[in-house]
């Protein structure tokens, strides 16, 4: 843990110097007071996010080193591609009693044990005089938070991507919007393949350590559900360090996920500025994009089919039940009558729901013309491979010159096949 504090520290010192020094005739594109004024802003707020986290490391191997002891048995892992269903799939089995799963105020605000305590205890608190504190930040979330409903829903007490526990020691990925020049995101970006060893078992043994630090909180006897589409690299490295857990891969076809993504990214992308900053960051998005679904496939097909399970987008609508029975039998889970009655009202509200989020709306020229590029070389033999159908979206991609592949009708099914 000291040797991960002080490398980041170290980083830290550095993005201070890259991020509000002026520089002048450097590769890494011009200079805009803007995107200055936008990190002057953003730089205090996060580096006191951060220091109050590791202040509360701290103190948990004082207060709370029972901590270690923890194992984490048989964790269910909901991995995949960005904007295939990975949330909605993750928000219907966090219903399951049975698991137990970070919620977004533990990522942010609280992947200590003793920040969760003191957190818990103000709400206790806040909760004997009738909850005001509560009832303000459900007004601020509904007012701050709306505009991103049809992106990513994001509530205090909704299920998370454990992900941002990362970000502490600057391994979230998210953060190559602030930082695209930090080299450590893109590594984590192609994790199995170019994360050195040390800095692989020093960054996976603070992730195992934030689970075990959530399960000290919530029950260590209780099953971790843990989702992130941003952890398809490090599917061979999860394996490994979980030799019993269990892996649900959300697909979606690359002609839809590639659009959709950047689109998602949009709104940060133009208030960091990070085009600019960094010529051909789309380009070098879009190939580690390719990245995710080459290793899911590479990793996940050579375990055993009783530890997989690739479920496509589409079966998490009309087929969400059915779905989920058939992952529930392939990992010997029981399903229990309380979470029957939740499946069935999760079904009914996938039976109603229709994306507001225009996956298509705002690409650039430069990005249209990497998407038809890459659907015609590192992405055209993953349809047969994952067994996903060519759609209207994959037409729209398709270079002239090739004829577009019949449209199949859409497929409603799971499979713990390759």
């Amino acid at each position: 843990m000291l040797q991960l504090f002080l490398a980041t520290t170290a980083r830290v010192l550095s993005l201070l110097v890259t991020s509000l020094v002026p520089r002048r005739g450097t590769a890494s594109g011009p200079w805009s007071w803007r995107r200055t004024l936008v990190m002057i802003g953003f730089l205090p707020l996060f580096l006191l996010v951060q220091a109050i986290h590791w202040v509360g490391f701290a103190l948990d191997e004082v207060f709370f080193r029972g901590y270690r002891r923890v194992q984490v048995r048989a964790p269910l892992f909901i991995l995949g591609v960005p904007r295939s269903g990975t949330t909605h799939l993750h928000r219907v089995l966090a219903e399951d009693p049975q698991f137990t799963t970070f919620s977004t105020w533990e990522c942010l605000f609280a992947p200590s044990v003793t920040e969760r305590r003191f957190w818990l205890a103000l709400a206790r608190l806040d909760r004997l005089v009738g909850a005001p504190a509560a009832r303000l930040i459900g007004w601020l979330e509904t007012h701050a938070f709306g505009e991103l409903e049809a992106i990513h829903p994001m509530r205090l007490g909704d299920p998370e991507e454990d992900y941002f526990a990362l970000t502490p020691v600057l391994a979230c990925f998210i953060l190559v919007l602030p930082f695209p020049q930090l080299g450590l995101l893109w590594r984590m970006g192609a994790f199995d393949r170019d994360m050195p060893a040390g800095e692989r078992e020093r960054l996976l043994d603070f992730y195992e350590g934030c689970l075990k630090r959530h399960l000290y909180v919530h029950g260590p006897d209780r099953r971790l559900l843990s989702k992130n589409a941003a952890f398809a690299p490090l599917a061979g490295s999860l394996a490994e360090r979980f030799p019993d857990a269990r892996f649900i891969a959300c697909l979606r076809p690359p002609a839809e996920t590639l659009p959709s993504q950047l689109s998602s990214l949009r709104s940060g992308l133009d208030l960091f500025e990070v085009e600019a900053l960094v010529p051909g960051f789309e380009a070098r998005l879009l190939a580690q994009l390719a990245f995710y679904y080459e290793n899911l496939h590479a990793v996940l097909a050579r375990l055993p089919a009783e530890r997989r399970i690739w479920i496509e987008m589409r079966a998490l609508g009309a087929g969400l039940t059915a779905t989920v029975e058939d992952a529930y039998r392939r990992f010997d889970l029981p399903l229990g009558p309380a979470f029957r009655e939740r499946l069935a009202l999760a079904q009914e509200r996938a039976n109603r729901y229709r994306s507001r989020h225009r996956h298509a709306d705002g690409l650039t020229d430069a990005a249209t013309a990497r998407i038809t590029e890459l659907l015609a070389t590192r992405f055209d033999g993953l349809y047969e491979r994952f067994g996903l159908g060519r759609d209207e979206a994959a037409e729209r991609f398709a270079p002239p010159s090739r004829p577009s592949a019949p449209r199949p009708q859409p497929s409603l099914q799971t499979s713990g096949g390759t």
